[in-house]
């Protein structure tokens, strides 16, 4: 599952064995008005055909694979460049979550892909705003508004065991310092977008990691 807004290319480059593993791709669905998170997962985990199947999830997709796996037995839950507790969350999000200010996000907001990036990937270099224009999948608003709600006032009070956590030492979006995980698995220079420009690392140890 990719992150917000983003399409199933950004693992355009992650491969793995096909002796080993079949890869599915998820995309993004519209939400319906005022659906829940939940809800969304439960719907998202019909388009699951195989049982026990691994969980992979980038960013918000990595919360929403947490969320599916509420629903459904999994082999192994895996998150890249996300959260496992609403703990870990940066303080300008905690300060939105507290103040309700992600309301006040204008409409034109949403209307400028370089916004988007900065909001999503909470970075400004033009590279990353080149990186999200070739990987952006949904530039709807009401999508945006619902999946900015649903990050800033996800709550998940304890750390799960079972999720394989990978993320960058060098995240802007989930800074490293406030990822309280023992497990946590922490790749050197990795950033937000780690999933694109170090996928060298992950072809090399996920197939080992989600058969241990």
């Amino acid at each position: 599952m990719p992150g917000m807004a983003a399409n199933s290319k950004i693992f355009e480059y992650i491969k793995l064995p096909e002796n080993l593993f079949e890869t599915h791709f998820l995309e993004w669905d519209l939400p319906i008005n005022n659906e829940s998170l939940e809800a969304y997962a439960l719907r998202m985990t019909k388009k699951i055909k195989h049982k026990n199947p691994i969980l992979f999830g980038v960013s918000f997709g990595g919360i929403l694979v947490q969320e599916m796996s509420k629903f459904i037995a999994t082999k192994k839950v895996v998150v890249v460049s996300s959260v496992l507790h609403e703990c870990e969350f940066p303080t300008r999000m905690k300060f939105a979550k507290k103040t309700k200010a992600y309301k006040l996000v204008p409409t034109s907001f949403f209307s400028n892909v370089e916004n988007i990036a900065k909001y999503a990937l909470g970075e400004t270099a033009t590279n990353r705003v080149g990186l999200y224009k070739k990987y952006m999948y949904v530039n709807d608003k009401r999508y945006l508004d619902w999946a900015i709600k649903e990050i800033i006032n996800w709550k998940q009070k304890e750390i799960p065991s079972n999720v394989l956590h990978i993320h960058g030492a060098k995240d802007k979006v989930f800074p490293i310092k406030n990822i309280k995980g023992k497990n946590v698995i922490i790749i050197k220079n990795g950033t937000h977008v780690m999933i694109i420009n170090k996928y060298k690392w992950f072809n090399e140890n996920l197939p080992q990691l989600l058969t241990a």
